[in-house]
C-alpha cells in the first residue's frame, strides 16, 4: 500500500472560483453579524430596561424573554425558526427567497438580545440612586429619566461586556451554516468539498475570524476610551 502525501495548495484561497466564494462568505459573515447586532442591541436595551422598571408586568415580560431565549441553545433556536415556523405560518413563507438568511439574522439577533438585556439590567442597577433622584427633581418624567439620564449613563458602564457580545455574535454566525447559510465557515466547507483542501480552507476561515475579532476589540476599545467616565470604567494596565 502506497503512502499518501498531502500536497498543500494555498491558492484555493484566491484562485477562481474559490477566492470569490471565500470573499462572498466573508461579506455575508460581516452582514449577518452587523445586522444581528443592531437587532440585539436595540432589543436588548428595551428588554433590559423593562426588567428594572417599577411596573411588575413589564418586569415579568422582560424576565420571561431573557430566561426563555438565553437558556435554549442557539442551534436549536435556528432549527426552530427555519424548519418549524414556516409550515406554521403558511406556505408563502417557504417561497421566500433566502429564507435561511433571514432566519439566521432573526435567530442570532433575538438570542443575543437576551444576553445583552442582562448586561443592560446589570448596568442600569449600578447607576447611583442619586442620578435618579436628581433627574426626577428637575421635573423629568419617569420615561424621560431613563431616556436622557439613566440609559446613556449606564451604556458607558456596559461597553466592556457589550464588546464581548459583539465579538461573540460574529463567532456564532458560523453556526448558521447548519441551516444552509454560506458564510465564511460554510464557504470553507464548500471549498473543501470541491478541492479536498480542507486544511487550507479552514485555516483561511480561522484567519478571517481572527481579523474580525481583533478589529472589534480595537474599535470597541477606542469607543470605550472616548466614552469613559473617569473613575468608573478603567481597564487594568
Amino acid at each position: 500500500m502506497g503512502t499518501y502525501h498531502y500536497v498543500f495548495d494555498w491558492s484555493v484561497l484566491w484562485r477562481e472560483p474559490y477566492g470569490h466564494w471565500m470573499l462572498q462568505g466573508i461579506l455575508l459573515t460581516l452582514q449577518i453579524g452587523i445586522i444581528s447586532w443592531i437587532i440585539a442591541l436595540l432589543l436588548g436595551i428595551l428588554i433590559g430596561t423593562m426588567r428594572t422598571v417599577r411596573w411588575k408586568p413589564l418586569r415579568l415580560i422582560g424576565t420571561a424573554y431573557v430566561e426563555f431565549f438565553r437558556n435554549i441553545p442557539l442551534l436549536v433556536q435556528l432549527f426552530f425558526w427555519y424548519f418549524a415556523i414556516p409550515p406554521l405560518i403558511g406556505p408563502w413563507l417557504n417561497r421566500l427567497t433566502n429564507l435561511n438568511y433571514y432566519c439566521a439574522i432573526f435567530g442570532l439577533g433575538i438570542y443575543t438580545a437576551s444576553r445583552v438585556a442582562e448586561h443592560v439590567r446589570s448596568g442600569l442597577n449600578t447607576v447611583p440612586p442619586g442620578q435618579r433622584f436628581a433627574a426626577l427633581s428637575f421635573g423629568l418624567s419617569y420615561l424621560q429619566m431613563y431616556r436622557y439620564v439613566i440609559i446613556p449613563y449606564a451604556i458607558r458602564l456596559m461597553i466592556p461586556p457589550l464588546t464581548t457580545e459583539f465579538l461573540t455574535i460574529f463567532k456564532n454566525s458560523a453556526i448558521t451554516m447548519t441551516i444552509g447559510v454560506l458564510e465564511t465557515s460554510g464557504m470553507a466547507y464548500q471549498i473543501d468539498a470541491y478541492t479536498f483542501h480542507g486544511l487550507e480552507a479552514t485555516t483561511g476561515a480561522i484567519v478571517v475570524y481572527l481579523i474580525i475579532g481583533l478589529t472589534v476589540i480595537i474599535s470597541m476599545g477606542w469607543l470605550e476610551r472616548r466614552l469613559r467616565i473617569p473613575g468608573l470604567i478603567k481597564r487594568g494596565g
